[in-house]
């Protein structure tokens, strides 16, 4: 028993520091959603209307593409143009780009040329629809995000009144599925205090990192980082960019505008899989070691409390240590639920049925996660919008969690 004992006081240690860690990662993410700006609040500026260039890269996105292009041929901004790429779909999206652009002069269909080696499918349509741009501002979105008819003209004007040369919004993730909603409200604890607006918008941080669904940058300021070009291999390519962007001292911000963006983060469990995959790989290819020890880290966070809480309660009266564990898996416990929840409904705008099931939800990450580290180097290790990708022989620059 004296052995057990001490596995049990070790055992309670490690989750006394869970229990300090999720202490953190609540109180960060408490002061992200009360002290973060949002897009439509600012001190605007008289300024000039530059023309816009809205760069919307498309691959088998025949279920969204009409509802994003009609969003954004609602908006009030006058000047602006649509660059909708098709990029090799496999089915209609194409199509129905062709079919609105021959309806609305402000949309233009691309047809991206073959994709070169070395280089992920998104990242060569934006560079595609670039090349075709006019726009003094780009503005870089997703066919699955849905705007209001105010976002171009807010972000233009609340770009040019604070003297920025980038400004990215956090939109409303929505979840389509049961799996994305008992999921992503445990992995977006720790994307609201890693990647807060407030650690993007702080100068003395390094944390740089745009939403793929909707950043806006001067076109001078996305040549002089290189374009998309310089993170052709980056399967987060966002994030990559937006680290460029904010180490070569451009100015960066990030806002909240959950209720003017809506962008789906995974349609099913099969791409809430692949996108779990794709936080972990590059990390793994930056470093094995690294990404490993935030494998554990996350093991112990997200899942652990659980089983030792059971396995302290069944042998509870063996002796005293049993308590201690039990009462330290309880309270590690309860802060992952209060976390869970805080996000779920403050966050997502989900119910509380959702985060009842968070543990299960943090098993799909961690079985993600691994499935990531396990397959990194393979061939097939990427796949994304029907295709699949080798990235064990290119450069990452990742986002870390």
């Amino acid at each position: 028993m004296q052995f057990l004992d001490i596995v049990n006081y070790f055992l309670a240690a490690i989750l006394l520091s869970v229990s300090v860690a999720w202490i953190f990662l609540i109180k960060s993410m408490w002061i992200t959603f009360r002290d973060s700006p949002f897009l439509d609040r600012y001190n605007s500026k008289p300024h000039h209307m530059p023309k816009v260039s809205v760069i919307l890269p498309a691959r088998n996105e025949e279920m969204f593409i009409e509802k994003c292009i009609n969003s954004l041929l609602e908006q009030d901004y006058q000047n602006y143009e649509i660059i909708a790429i098709d990029d090799t779909s496999d089915d209609n999206t194409g199509e129905l780009i062709k079919k609105i652009a021959r309806k609305n002069p402000k949309v233009i269909h691309v047809q991206a040329g073959p994709k070169p080696e070395k280089w992920i499918g998104k990242n060569w349509a934006c560079i595609e629809g670039f090349k075709r741009s006019s726009g003094e501002l780009l503005l870089f979105t997703d066919a699955d995000t849905i705007h209001t008819n105010k976002t171009i003209s807010l972000s233009v004007d609340h770009l040019l009144s604070e003297g920025l040369d980038s400004l990215t919004v956090i939109p409303k993730m929505l979840c389509l599925d049961w799996w994305t909603k008992i999921t992503l409200p445990v992995l977006s604890t720790f994307l609201h205090t890693r990647f807060s607006a407030l650690r993007v918008n702080d100068p003395s941080k390094k944390t740089g990192y745009f939403f793929g669904s909707f950043f806006i940058i001067k076109r001078k300021t996305y040549e002089a980082v290189g374009t998309h070009e310089s993170v052709k291999s980056e399967i987060v390519e966002d994030g990559a960019l937006g680290k460029k962007v904010k180490e070569q001292g451009f100015g960066l911000k990030m806002v909240r505008g959950e209720h003017l963006v809506e962008a789906v983060w995974a349609r099913d469990l099969t791409t809430l899989w692949h996108a779990l995959k794709r936080l972990m790989i590059p990390l793994y290819i930056q470093s094995s070691k690294m990404a490993v020890g935030i494998f554990f880290a996350v093991l112990f966070l997200l899942f652990m409390p659980f089983p030792i809480l059971a396995y302290s309660a069944f042998f509870a009266g063996l002796s005293t240590s049993f308590g201690v564990l039990s009462g330290a898996a309880l309270f590690a416990s309860g802060l992952f639920y209060l976390g869970s929840t805080m996000d779920a409904k403050k966050g997502l705008g989900l119910g509380f049925r959702h985060a009842l099931f968070a543990p299960l939800g943090s098993v799909v990450i961690i079985s993600g996660f691994a499935s990531g580290i396990l397959q990194a180097k393979k061939s097939n290790a990427v796949t994304w919008r029907g295709r699949t990708y080798s990235i064990s022989n290119t450069k990452q620059n990742p986002i870390s969690l």
